[in-house]
């Protein structure tokens, strides 16, 4: 197997294995919320069309804007006057050019300065991966092969694809991965359209590549949102009729932004490219964009970013969180106030089907905690979730169970576990509305006395839960206070439901007649079942417990 042939064989290998095909840090740290890594692509505009000034852009390296090097380029064979080389896989000052060793001044240039003029405290990182005249198919993993096969193969006979290995997807992904060890991919700048029509197919398209990459990282898409940037449209132009379809990229992504072409000149040579003065004003359009759509918190206790290694600078993991209760193991009878799950994290103390606290309430993990006016409450609740609580029961005995639960649908529902072992009834909302709570009961349950786990699972979409509260079952004076006799002298019986509330007399020959007596005369006992007391009358009183499950 000649050389050539093998290097062809590790990438294929490796692409399809997902492996990287150059170093990746084994980073056991937390990456550092303040590292701010954006993925930029496209085609010729992304790619850099704006002339170099190197005393501008090339003299000194930009403040706290770092690039993850998308190929190898030798200084001598880069635009301008550099004398900065590069290799691919490896952070370095982001000095133009990004993208290519022969290309130019790229709108992500600008938009890395401009972002970290306007975030003092957040370093800046591109992964810039983009290639002139091409499809949006070409950054399609599934689609670039056969592209480059068929419509793009004059741009591969051109090489410039092989800065990327002929695998412009893959080379996003495997940079993508090493950059999140380090830090947080917080959005996407695209520019691309001129070699495409901007219908609906290529909006799916669009969209297609950018949730590939969000998929394979384990992204949400409500966090990391996208930026895309009008064509050339003023003077001579090619394109400029295709923007409105780039609007409607609106309707395909969570977070949009449209960076705006409007007054921006071109270079004055051909239809398509932006002058260099469009392509810095376009790079802070972009980084304007950017700005109104991300979370801009600074973390004051992260260290500031190694510009040269930035996996020096990563946040020391915490150990990991101990299982157990979130402040004091939890009394029955009692609340239990659903906000005080235990500690211990996702699938260890709850599970939850969103990423995030949605409410913003209280704790800082993935369970929903909002606060309406009546107090803290667990909501957003989904079908599958689940919480955990460590209880400790002070007496054996039987409970009363209830909730205080809101909902609009009257099917948001939850079930209760001791000990893994399912108790009480489904406790199910009134459908009231989210902001008016009522007391649902939840059955009873016979409880030992000691420390137990209490589980509450949501059994159906939506319900806000306040709290549940066990409260111990009290035999009525009229019933704690007779005295036990195993005498059957006496024919006269009376019947009592658990509160006490007599519900009858009747005669039978002795106390084992009499108990068969209630369970089989429904009537008797004023058609209920349950827990039921028989008293024989008299001066020798005695009685006797009787339940009924009918």
């Amino acid at each position: 197997m000649s050389v050539e042939i093998l290097k062809k064989f590790v990438a294929v290998a490796g692409a399809a294995a997902g492996l990287s095909l150059f170093a990746v840090s084994g980073a056991v740290a937390a990456p550092n919320p303040n590292f701010h890594i954006y993925i930029a692509y496209g085609q010729s505009n992304m790619a850099g069309n704006g002339d170099i000034v190197p005393a501008e852009d090339q003299a000194t390296e930009p403040k706290n804007f770092i690039m993850l090097a998308s190929h190898t380029a030798n200084a001598s064979q880069r635009s301008g006057k550099t004398t900065q080389s590069i290799k691919a896989g490896e952070w370095a000052a982001a000095i133009p050019p990004m993208f290519h060793a022969f290309e130019n001044l790229s709108p992500a240039d600008y938009f890395g300065r401009a972002m970290v003029d306007s975030l003092p405290g957040v370093t800046v990182g591109i992964i810039p991966v983009a290639i002139g005249a091409v499809s949006i198919r070409a950054f399609d993993k599934d689609q670039y092969e056969a592209y480059f096969r068929g419509d793009g193969k004059d741009i591969m006979s051109w090489g410039w694809p092989k800065d990327y290995d002929n695998n412009p997807p893959g080379r996003i992904l495997e940079l993508a991965k090493k950059a999140k060890e380090v830090g947080v991919i917080k959005g996407f700048i695209f520019h691309q359209g001129e070699s495409d029509g901007t219908d609906d197919n290529w909006r799916k398209t669009v969209y297609k590549t950018y949730k590939d990459v969000i998929d394979a990282l384990g992204l949400d898409e409500n966090e990391v949102p996208f930026v895309a940037g009008e064509l050339l449209q003023e003077g001579n132009n090619c394109c400029g009729s295709k923007n409105g379809g780039i609007a409607q990229l609106k309707n395909n992504f969570k977070k949009f932004g449209l960076a705006s072409s409007k007054g921006l000149q071109g270079n004055g040579k051909d239809p398509y490219h932006f002058g260099r003065a469009g392509v810095i004003e376009l790079g802070r359009r972009y980084c304007s964009e950017m700005l109104k759509l991300i979370d801009k918190t600074i973390d004051p206790n992260a260290p500031a970013v190694n510009l040269v290694d930035p996996s020096k600078s990563t946040v020391p993991d915490e150990p990991p969180e101990e299982y157990g209760p979130y402040t004091e193991v939890i009394a029955i009878p009692g609340k239990v106030q659903a906000e005080n799950y235990n500690k211990g994290g996702a699938e260890v103390a709850y599970h939850d089907e969103s990423k995030g606290n949605e409410g913003g309430k209280l704790r800082k993990d993935d369970v929903d905690i909002y606060q309406p006016n009546m107090g803290i409450t667990v909501g957003h609740n989904q079908k599958g979730e689940w919480l955990k609580y460590s209880v400790k029961v002070e007496a054996d005995g039987d409970y009363e169970i209830s909730a205080l639960v809101a909902g609009e649908n009257g099917t948001g529902s939850f079930v209760l576990y001791i000990d893994s072992v399912k108790i009480g009834t489904e406790i199910v909302n009134d459908g009231k509305g989210f902001e008016t709570f009522s007391e649902v009961s939840g059955g009873k349950v016979t409880l030992k006395k000691g420390e137990h786990e209490l589980k509450l699972e949501i059994t159906n979409d939506w319900i806000d839960i306040d709290y549940v509260e066990f409260k111990a079952v009290k035999e009525s004076d009229a019933i704690a206070n007779v005295r036990y006799n195993m005498t059957e002298a006496e024919s006269s019986f009376s019947v009592y439901d658990m509160h006490g509330k007599k519900l009858g007399s009747f005669t039978a020959k002795g106390m084992a007649d009499a108990m068969n007596c209630v369970k089989a005369d429904a009537k008797l006992r004023n058609q209920a079942q349950g827990v039921f007391f028989v008293r024989k009358n008299g001066q020798n009183l005695m009685t006797k417990k009787v339940v009924v499950y009918e």
